[in-house]
């Protein structure tokens, strides 16, 4: 399935200029600096060509060495000049290149911290990580390198305009004379051979996708036999890059021919009539010279500046994509009270945090997402601190929508949800969040190495803390197994460990962050019974006085919790321990019943 992104203007908007000019303004006296920096060298060029003039003139055709040593020195001069200002123009537009997209990264890094859950749930990874890299570089080659050839071409075209047109009207007026058809031409054919390049490189990141798929989920294809199907779809996609790619190889064949011919018309103009003035001794050969080599010169800028202006519009897109990044509205924020009180999220002052005790209640609770009706509705919930709660129902009944407003990745839609007797909204996102302890079905490793995993969450622990948070969850042994000990890389999103592994320094990590309140979301549905055992073991001495909520799909694992509350429809349709539900012969007891049923058949089957 392909996210269909938002269509963007492909023309200049000065807003979106404005606002990316927040990040150029650090940097103005350097973009000031590289603006002059053009307009001299193209003064430089443009005086070279007057420097053969001047050379043919006075030197070859009147054979006179006269004043030969001080041209050789001005010359000398005019190109070690030409060679340093090229030297720091290039140093120059690097630093600009590189540090306008290091400040929007942080800038846009930044702004996706402190967007919620919500936002990543309707957001694909895909559309992010464009935005991150591909969209920001290239709005910093706009505004360096782009910036570099569009000044040089508009001072070198003025300036050689000037000198021609003070030099002699008549050869000037014949050199101009076939200028409105070259930037005709190159406006035309640079939009379309950019509109080739753009899809082409739409396509290419359809491709990277496609081996992304092709590679991650081999077993998968491979159990199904879609090989033929996946092979299907990625060629037709190779197949529409390598057209547009054609396309725009084909394009660019007839453009620089036409372009070349433009060039050699004014040539030819000027020849033609330069020639029987300099027969005629009206004008000098070096006059002569000097407007071929302009004729030959002129049309490089006019080309340049017609390439430019069209990529500019091209890189509105990507601006436009940024500015969107960086201005989406927070779902969920600190109120204008909390900022006041504590600080900006992620600069809280922790040392004004209440303490943390983990009494949650749900006060007429009525949630629905942006689209679609409502999940929860007039929901009323008192949960006491350090009590163990476990959520089972059906899937889509509403149990992961009751975790998710408990730990404020979403908020009510009416009504209040009361942490420590004090409405959530009345404290930081960041103080609720660091008293979170989640571990998820799928645990998330970092590449690093196990010690660096489990203290992911607490940067200054010690490798004391480290341990002793392994042993409590029973995952000390094996990572002494391992060959490198706490100082065995994981790999890839921990792909050199087993899931239970995973799960058990997913489960060190939580602890050690030391939360006020746990959430375990189907912690064991994807591991063995051993590692089940060690889980539950673990689980019944770290969640001691501690409130947790606990969504299962093995209903064994939930047997000690102190409340059950079994959940249909954004309702509680039974409540109380595992025992109580037993007894009462309920939704609760069919549920249990048959699922041990199951595994029975299941275990008698594999003897």
């Amino acid at each position: 399935m392909h996210y269909e992104e938002q269509e963007y203007s492909k023309r200049i908007d000065l807003n979106t200029v404005k606002k990316l000019a927040v990040f150029a303004k650090p940097y103005k006296k350097g973009i000031i600096l590289l603006i002059v920096q053009m307009l001299f060298l193209a003064l430089v060029d443009t005086l070279f060509t007057n420097l053969t003039r001047f050379a043919i003139d006075n030197f070859v055709v009147t054979k006179s060495l006269t004043n030969f040593v001080p041209f050789c020195l001005f010359v000398a001069f005019m190109v070690l000049f030409q060679g340093s200002n090229v030297w720091l123009m290039i140093k120059n537009a690097g630093t600009i290149e590189h540090s306008i997209p290091y400040d929007m990264r942080k800038a846009a890094f930044k702004k996706l911290q402190e967007l919620p859950i919500s936002y990543y749930d309707r957001t694909p990874v895909g559309w992010l990580m464009a935005r991150m890299t591909s969209d920001i570089r290239r709005i910093g080659v706009t505004l360096s390198w782009h910036v570099v050839d569009f000044f040089w071409s508009i001072f070198l075209v003025v300036l050689m305009t000037i000198f021609m047109l003070l030099t002699n009207v008549k050869y000037a007026l014949l050199v101009l004379s076939v200028v409105p058809f070259l930037v005709i031409i190159s406006m035309i054919f640079q939009k379309k051979i950019l509109h080739n390049f753009r899809k082409t490189r739409k396509y290419n990141s359809q491709i990277t996708a496609a081996f992304n798929e092709g590679i991650t989920g081999a077993k998968t294809i491979k159990s199904l036999s879609a090989e033929d199907h996946m092979l299907e779809e990625f060629e037709k996609v190779t197949e529409d890059m390598r057209n547009f790619s054609i396309r725009a190889a084909t394009i660019s064949s007839i453009y620089t021919p036409l372009i070349l011919l433009l060039g050699s018309i004014a040539t030819g103009l000027v020849l033609w009539t330069g020639g029987y003035e300099v027969r005629a001794y009206t004008a000098s050969y070096g006059t002569l010279v000097l407007f071929i080599s302009y004729a030959v010169q002129f049309f490089e800028p006019v080309k340049q500046f017609a390439r430019v202006f069209t990529e500019l519009q091209y890189t509105q897109a990507s601006a436009e994509r940024v500015v969107t990044l960086l201005e989406t509205e927070n779902d969920i924020q600190d109120n204008e009270k909390v900022t006041a009180h504590f600080g900006e999220m992620l600069d809280s002052n922790r040392e004004a945090w209440p303490s943390f005790t983990g009494n949650v209640e749900f006060k007429d609770v009525t949630f629905r997402y942006k689209e679609g009706g409502n999940i929860l509705e007039n929901f009323n919930l008192s949960i006491k601190a350090g009590e163990k709660v476990a959520l089972v129902g059906e899937t889509g009944s509403g149990k992961t929508t009751i975790i998710n407003l408990a730990c404020r990745f979403y908020e009510p839609t009416e009504g209040s949800i009361l942490v420590d007797g004090v409405d959530y909204r009345e404290r930081p996102l960041l103080w609720m969040y660091s008293n979170i302890g989640y571990v998820l079905q799928e645990p998330h490793l970092f590449s690093g190495t196990v010690r660096e995993n489990i203290a992911y969450g607490r940067q200054d622990a010690t490798n004391e803390d480290i341990e002793q948070a392994a042993k409590i969850v029973n995952a000390h042994d094996f990572i002494m197994n391992l060959e490198k000990g706490y100082d065995t890389e994981v790999g890839e999103r921990g792909s050199r460990l087993s899931t239970g592994q995973k799960q058990l320094v997913s489960f060190a990590r939580a602890i050690l962050s030391n939360p006020g309140m746990f959430v375990l979301d189907e912690a064991t549905s994807s591991v063995d019974t051993e590692t089940e055992h060690l889980i539950q073991d673990a689980l019944n001495r770290a969640l001691e006085g501690r409130t947790s909520f606990i969504i299962a799909h093995r209903l064994s694992t939930i047997r000690s919790a102190d409340r059950i509350l079994v959940i249909d429809k954004g309702r509680i349709i039974e409540e109380g321990t595992h025992k109580k539900l037993i007894r009462k012969k309920g939704y609760y007891y069919r549920l249990y019943t048959n699922q041990l049923i199951e595994e029975q058949e299941r275990a008698a089957y594999a003897q």
